[in-house]
């Protein structure tokens, strides 16, 4: 009798190789903590209209990759290629926007997609992921780079990975540069090849993603999507950057980076792994304002990222150490834009000391921000105002005793180290 083995593109996960998964999950549960995100756990399959109109028909994704058939009742089903679908699809309804103005989520989990199995990508693969939702301001977007990074700097994997970064732009943008790039590619479109040219009709920002070396060749000299910004597009790119270099988080900035997937708006970045060889993308996603209403909810920003734990693994060495997250939950209410660098600069200090820190992007009033504190059942609340920024001070408030004190910014962290003693 013939031995029964797995699956093509599947694996088991041996004992001796699952402390190593335990221990990246609990990095993953650790920071997702740490930044005030909640895990979301949506079945593994679903409608298969869920794919086609999210992640785009002329995908390679949707045309040849997915696992799909029909089930009893006629119904398309479809096992689940990636998880910002269905946690977009499960956000709508379940009504979560209804009961926090942002909504901060992550999951881990496996996903199917039916490629030729290579290392480090197999059909049946697991990801992570952190999706934040109601905020389309660029401090939220330089929270969720914040926090790959954060993972990658626990990880030890920070200086071997690199942050690439672009924007795509809204949507008047891309369509006066998606004529643009018609125009330019169209006197070669024949050289191009049988996917290029269906992507030139739906979705020729796609063709910039080529990895076919001649049509790189050709794509020189290109026009960049920069050219197309609105003034507001230029001014969303720099605060993000600027965030960013107040989080002492290095980056370059890459105008070929478009990401795969077509729900992507504006922001869009990539980490990629100098341990991973040619294929070295370890993490990646992007800002995806439409796409809460184009699956049939309302206008509700968004901005995720996702990562293939197997592509961790590999570069991961050992099994880790003990985590050093603590616990501590301490709200940060702002009073304006202008001080934002300072509450941005002084959070990223917080978190990588180990504390959990939560920051408000939608730029609400100080008291809507300390309701918000007190909602969440945050222990402390950092005060930044005009006045603490001149004075280089912070105030802190214990929200279980009500006790509040007046410190040195520089004694910020040591003061909360003697608190959780």
């Amino acid at each position: 009798m013939s031995q029964i083995r797995t699956i093509k593109g599947t694996h088991d996960i041996l004992p001796g190789e699952t402390d190593r998964w335990q221990f990246l999950e609990k990095i993953i549960h650790d920071i997702g903590s740490m930044f005030g995100y909640q895990e979301i756990r949506t079945p593994i399959f679903e409608e298969t209209k869920l794919f086609s109109r999210s992640v785009g028909e002329d995908t390679d994704i949707v045309s040849k990759e997915m696992y799909s058939w029909k089930d009893r009742d006629g119904t398309d089903l479809t096992l689940r290629p990636e998880l910002t679908a269905p946690v977009v699809r499960s956000f709508i309804q379940h009504s979560l926007g209804t009961s926090a103005p942002v909504q901060r989520l992550y999951y881990i989990g496996p996903s199917f997609r039916r490629e030729r199995p290579q290392k480090g990508r197999q059909r049946q693969f697991h990801q992570f992921g952190f999706e934040a939702f109601g905020s389309g301001n660029p401090e939220q977007d330089a929270e969720i780079i914040a926090i790959a990074w954060q993972i990658l700097s626990e990880l030890k994997l920070n200086e071997s990975t690199a942050l690439q970064l672009n924007s795509i732009g809204s949507k008047d943008c891309r369509m006066a540069y998606r004529e643009a790039l018609k125009e330019f590619i169209r006197p070669n479109l024949d050289q191009f090849s049988e996917i290029s040219q269906k992507r030139f009709n739906t979705n020729p920002l796609r063709i910039m993603d080529t990895k076919a070396a001649h049509e790189k060749k050709i794509l020189e000299g290109a026009p960049s999507i920069s050219e197309f910004y609105s003034d507001e597009d230029t001014r969303h790119l720099e605060s993000v950057q600027n965030f960013l270099s107040v989080m002492n988080i290095p980056f370059g900035f890459n105008p070929g980076l478009v990401r795969g997937l077509d729900y992507y708006t504006r922001t869009v970045f990539e980490f990629t792994s100098d341990l991973l060889g040619a294929q070295d993308a370890l993490l990646g996603g992007g800002r995806y304002d439409n796409l809460v209403e184009t699956l049939g909810g309302r206008y509700t920003p968004g901005i995720g990222f996702a990562a293939g734990m197997e592509r961790f693994l590999m570069v991961m060495k050992g099994s880790g150490q003990k985590s050093t997250i603590s616990k501590a939950f301490i709200y940060f209410v702002c009073s304006n834009e202008e001080i934002l660098p300072t509450a941005l600069f002084l959070s990223d200090g917080l978190r990588k000391a180990g504390f959990s820190v939560i920051t408000d992007p939608l730029r609400r009033s100080m008291k809507a921000q300390m309701r918000e504190a007190n909602k969440l059942n945050a222990r402390y609340a950092l005060i930044l105002g005009d006045t603490e920024v001149e004075q280089n001070t912070i105030q802190v408030k214990d929200l279980k005793v009500g006790d509040q004190v007046s410190i040195s910014q520089s004694d910020l962290i040591h003061h909360f180290q003697h608190l959780t003693k």
